[in-house]
């Protein structure tokens, strides 16, 4: 089992940008393929990005290519998300999931955390 912690959130005018990080807990965070997801004000939950375990390789969704960047140290068990260029339809709370599968971990994540508020004015 992993436990997650999300940071970094905040408010940001649009244009500007901003780095999330999430602390795993326990041993094996190098086992796990990681993710965020986004769930804005009235909105469903989606899939913003991904990365493999050994970090190799990352997906995203359609509309933050380009803008976002995820990335992994698995010696601080610890994975990241810069976001540059942020628009206000970014606003939204932003959690960190672990899977053991990179494809499952786009569907439906085993391990989810609390999340984080990112507010983005214009």
């Amino acid at each position: 089992q992993v436990q997650l912690v999300e940071s970094g959130g905040g408010l940001v005018q649009a244009g500007g940008s901003l780095r999330l990080s999430c602390a795993a807990s326990g041993r094996t965070f190098s086992s796990y393929a990681m993710a965020w997801f986004r769930q804005g004000p009235g909105k469903e939950r989606e899939f913003v990005a991904a990365i493999t375990k050994s970090g190799g390789s990352t997906y995203y969704a359609d509309f933050v290519k380009g803008r976002f960047t995820i990335s992994r140290d698995n010696a601080k068990n610890t994975v990241y998300l810069q976001m540059n260029s942020l628009k206000p339809e970014d606003t939204a709370v932003y959690c960190c999931a672990a899977d053991w599968s990179i494809i499952n971990i786009q569907r439906k994540p085993d391990y989810w955390g609390q999340g984080t508020q990112v507010t983005v004015s214009l």
